[in-house]
């Protein structure tokens, strides 16, 4: 893949989480007694901006639409710490909020109370100056996300879409989309489930399409050729973020000039790293935490059984080499 580098803009949703751990995600009216209550800054946004800065290599910014209420002034702080450049929009909505249960397993399950995050509007694209990528995902009105794409299509830069929540998205969408990201649900979503992941990812017609499989690892097609990644051996303990932390790990590392290889692997790494704590940035690891975890050479055969799950039969190689000035 060919990019222009240089800084990430993210625009996308910012929340307060509020977290318990229990032994298990609820049933259907059923009632659980978990641990104490966690509020911690999250959104997918705001997650993947954290993880785009920490990963360094460029600057990154954030458009972000806040309520006026105590719950905002904690997510900029937690942005700016991590060294993003914000864009706020304030909203009389209230400041966007989920509720999170974490299974002592490591899974979790989300409801998403939008409020400010709603409000970001077509009309709040900032300045695209000095941005090379644009970074998004679905918890901004859908209109909004359109008319984002074609701005920044028409002015050059690298648009890079999480197709998360799991939605169908519009033709007229995905034609605008240099990188798309989404797990096998999203993907499902977007052009069903026949065929295998190989076929599925050809039918998005982007031009490098990546789908991420959990514990497997992520598989992508672009221009043309398919790349495996295995994922990265822990022990995970909380699932969130782990899919915001890869896509701004991957967006920084390519803003950086570094090949795609290279990308999913770095973006592999902090993914696999963001599962082994709790919450959402508070999950998001340092660029030093990354390094040293690629020094874990892959294993070829895992790989081949990821692309024989996949429906792959030729790939590129996957590369154990760490990306120039990851540290």
């Amino acid at each position: 893949m060919t990019t222009r580098h240089g800084t990430v803009l993210v625009a996308g949703s910012a929340n307060a989480d509020f977290v318990v751990r229990a032994p298990r995600i609820p049933a259907p009216g059923e009632t659980v007694l978990g641990e104490d209550l966690a509020i911690i800054p999250g959104g997918k946004g705001a997650n993947q901006a954290v993880a785009c800065a920490r990963a360094g290599g460029g600057a990154t910014r954030m458009l972000v639409a806040l309520g006026e209420d105590t719950l905002a002034p904690m997510i900029e702080t937690s942005l700016r710490a991590a060294g993003v450049m914000l864009d706020v929009i304030t909203s009389d909505r209230p400041t966007g909020a989920a509720l999170i249960t974490v299974s002592h397993d490591g899974e979790n399950a989300i409801t998403v109370a939008p409020g400010a995050n709603a409000q970001l509007r077509p009309g709040d694209l900032p300045s695209l100056d000095g941005v090379s990528h644009l970074l998004m995902q679905l918890e901004i009105p859908l209109d909004t996300v359109m008319v984002f794409a074609a701005a920044a299509r028409a002015a050059g830069l690298t648009v890079m879409l999480n197709a998360a929540p799991a939605r169908p998205l519009p033709e007229e969408l995905l034609a605008t989309l240099d990188i798309l990201v989404v797990n096998e649900e999203e993907l499902a979503r977007i052009v069903g489930d026949d065929g295998s992941v190989a076929d599925r990812l050809a039918a998005t017609g982007v031009p490098c399409a990546i789908v991420t499989l959990g514990g497997r690892g992520c598989c992508a097609l672009a221009e043309g050729a398919f790349f495996v990644q295995p994922a990265f051996a822990v022990s995970p303990i909380d699932t969130t973020a782990a899919g915001d932390t890869f896509c701004g790990v991957l967006a920084a590392t390519l803003a950086a000039g570094h090949d795609l290889t290279q990308a999913l692997r770095a973006a592999s790494a902090a993914g696999a790293l963001a599962t082994t704590r709790t919450g959402a940035q508070t999950s998001i690891p340092t660029a030093a935490e990354v390094a040293t975890l690629l020094d874990t050479p892959n294993d070829p055969g895992r790989a081949a059984a990821l692309a024989d799950y996949c429906g792959v039969n030729h790939y590129a190689g996957i590369t154990d080499s760490r990306p120039q000035g990851q540290s």
